[in-house]
């Protein structure tokens, strides 16, 4: 009887390249398929053109640099929700080596988008940032202590908990009403949790031991490959 397996999962990344092809690598994770980058690059680059034009039709008044920072940190929030979830960027961000210190410190530099959001687009509302840094420092603490198997609804019970936190307790910056919910994504659910990296390989080769399992005869196998 043929059984369907699960693949061994490879854990450690390829070297990162060297020269600025390894700064890229260090950034998305090396061995970055074709199909990643362009999703990656993709949803980055669709961001930042989507909310600096929605605050032009709606008529938001915002400053050329408004309009700048906004598409800036919507392409890095954004893109990273991508990068983060990807097979590459899960293998390089979930290396041997890395933990709780490492994830808490890859947390705590985004304290600079709240800064911006912040000062650019809540008139200096440093409640606001000061709020939603402890929130984001204690969230990560507490779904990395937390086990394993239990890390992926605490983690989502904590994107929800933000998401009421920003509606109820404050006024969203209009223009800006995306940015706490996409914030905690990347942070705490295409970041902080850990995925098994299947290459495409792996999938095709799952889904072809799957359908040989329900069709031990062959019959509708031979699509499947």
């Amino acid at each position: 009887m043929t059984t369907c397996n699960s693949p061994q999962i490879v854990w450690d990344p390829p070297q990162p390249r060297p020269g600025m092809a390894g700064w890229l690598d260090r950034f998305v994770g090396p061995g970055a398929t074709a199909a990643e980058l362009l999703w990656q690059v993709g949803a980055a680059f669709a961001a930042a053109f989507a909310v600096p034009a929605y605050a032009i039709v709606a008529g938001l008044n915002w400053s050329t640099l408004q309009l700048a920072v906004a598409g800036l940190i919507a392409m890095d929030l954004v893109g990273g929700v991508a990068t983060n979830a990807t097979a590459a960027g899960q293998r390089w961000y979930h290396r041997s080596g890395q933990g709780v210190p490492q994830h808490l410190a890859f947390a705590a530099i985004h304290i600079v988008q709240l800064l911006l959001v912040g000062w650019f687009f809540r008139s200096g509302d440093w409640i606001f940032v000061g709020v939603f840094y402890a929130y984001l420092m204690l969230a990560v603490t507490v779904v990395c202590l937390s086990a394993l198997y239990l890390q992926r609804p605490i983690a989502m019970i904590l994107v929800v908990g933000a998401v009421f936190l920003n509606h109820f307790a404050f006024t969203s910056a209009a223009g800006m009403e995306w940015f706490v919910p996409v914030y905690f994504v990347k942070l705490l659910i295409s970041h902080l949790l850990k995925e098994a990296p299947y290459s495409n390989r792996q999938v095709l080769s799952l889904t072809a031991a799957a359908n040989q399992t329900l069709n031990p005869s062959g019959n509708g196998a031979r699509d499947s490959v």
